[in-house]
């Protein structure tokens, strides 16, 4: 079976996380894409380690965990931006390319001569997606964004972690990068829309996405909970805002999650738990007088809960049907049954390292097939293939001239790559 995407050509500029994210769901999705780099460092995660992949020496090789989670099935090519040469060879790139995606400064290209109004007369049909920590528009539009900020800027940090009262409580981050994850999936269904949309008109677009839009817009819930009562949220630590109880209780020997969503799954807890009374008891009847009461009944759970550790308590829970979990450190979750089954962890192949491990894109078709075969490029390892396929022999000798490094650098090797924007994703 094909890929989704099989033929579409991406053109990525990005570097860090969000625009890497969604270059890399595009290319699990079967498009060819295209990463430039600056000659001689490449994307600014290749550094950000440690961890870093070994070669089959044991000796640490240039590329972080950080750059390898976030470009796979990609082709680099190491190509100087500031140099009139390297602007016209990614001017060509774009020509024939059906998406570009970037994360520089608002008109950081336009200098170069590739931001969306030069480019979009060369190929009317280019999906030019931009992405910022505050979009194209509006007073923040010059400044720079970078997800912890914007975690906090766009209300996620008000919400996570413990009260105030309690102790450790205070704001807190979320321990992975979501304000830039959920942007590059954004990102992907505006290009794919844009592709969509591009096959009625004929027209490509330019898609604005910020990191503070994105960040707002998956407050969910707890947006529409301050919209309707002008009450801005509290933190709860691990409990749930519109829902009792459905948060993390402690055992004999740890935690585990319950997740009780209606009234007989609480019923079934109760009667599972040796105590049927509270269901009974007209304070927990049902949800909103449950919520009502949240400081009354979260004590009388916990002091049934913490009398048998968490195996006990996930095997007698599952069998009654009412939801439960473990809370998994990364070892147990990917040696989790489940996790193995689905074949979430991906070993894939690397010029250098030999092999890398990976995380698999969790999209799943049936008459389809997703490109999970090709690992994250080393630097510039594609240059002379793509700079050759593209545009022929001349290109080919500049990128021969390179000394085998397989780098596209117009002007003298020794030159530093000048990129003087930084990224906002």
């Amino acid at each position: 079976m094909s890929c989704p995407l099989d033929g579409i050509r991406v053109l990525d500029l990005s570097r860090v996380l969000a625009g890497p994210w969604a270059s890399q769901t595009l290319a699990d999705l079967g498009a060819e894409v295209i990463k430039v780099e600056r000659p001689g460092t490449g994307d600014d995660t290749r550094s950000w380690g440690p961890p870093y992949a070994t070669d089959a020496r044991g000796k640490s090789t240039s590329d972080s965990a950080y750059f390898l989670s976030t470009n796979r099935g990609k082709k680099s090519v190491a190509i100087d931006i500031t140099d009139p040469q390297g602007q016209k060879a990614i001017r060509e790139l774009a020509r024939s390319s059906d998406i570009l995606v970037e994360n520089f400064k608002v008109g950081g290209l336009a200098k170069y001569g590739l931001d969306y109004g030069t480019l979009a007369p060369i190929n009317p049909r280019l999906v030019y997606c931009s992405i910022t920590g505050f979009g194209q528009t509006g007073p923040y539009r010059d400044r720079a964004g970078y997800d912890f900020m914007v975690q906090g800027l766009g209300g996620l940090m008000s919400l996570t972690g413990a009260p105030d009262s309690t102790p450790g409580g205070g704001p807190m981050k979320v321990g992975v990068a979501v304000a830039d994850i959920f942007t590059g999936l954004y990102a992907t269904i505006g290009i794919l829309a844009a592709l969509r949309h591009r096959e009625q008109t004929g027209r490509g677009d330019h898609i604005d996405m910020a990191l503070l839009d994105v960040q707002v817009a998956v407050l969910a819930n707890q947006a529409l909970n301050y919209l309707m009562s002008g009450v801005s949220p509290p933190r709860l630590g691990n409990a749930h805002p519109n829902i009792v109880p459905y948060q993390t209780f402690a055992t004999s020997d740890g935690h585990f999650i319950l997740a009780v969503g209606n009234d007989s799954q609480f019923r079934r807890f109760c009667e599972t738990a040796g105590c049927p009374e509270l269901a009974d008891d007209e304070r927990f009847a049902n949800n909103p007088v449950r919520v009502a009461n949240r400081e009354a009944l979260v004590p009388l759970i916990e002091a049934q809960t913490r009398r048998r550790p968490t195996g006990h308590w996930i095997a007698d829970l599952e069998a009654a049907g009412v939801p439960c979990g473990p809370i998994n450190d990364l070892e147990a979750v990917f040696a989790d049954e489940q996790v193995r089954y689905r074949g979430l962890r991906l070993d894939l192949p690397h010029a250098v390292a030999g092999t890398v491990p990976s995380v698999a894109c969790p999209i799943r078709f049936l008459h389809a097939n997703l490109n999970l075969r090709n690992g994250p490029p080393s630097l510039g390892e594609h240059t002379r293939e793509v700079l050759g396929n593209s545009f022929g022999s001349d290109a080919r000798r500049d990128a021969a001239q390179s000394h085998g490094q397989g780098i596209f650098h117009p002007v003298s090797e020794g030159k530093a790559a000048r990129f003087s924007q930084e990224p906002d994703g």
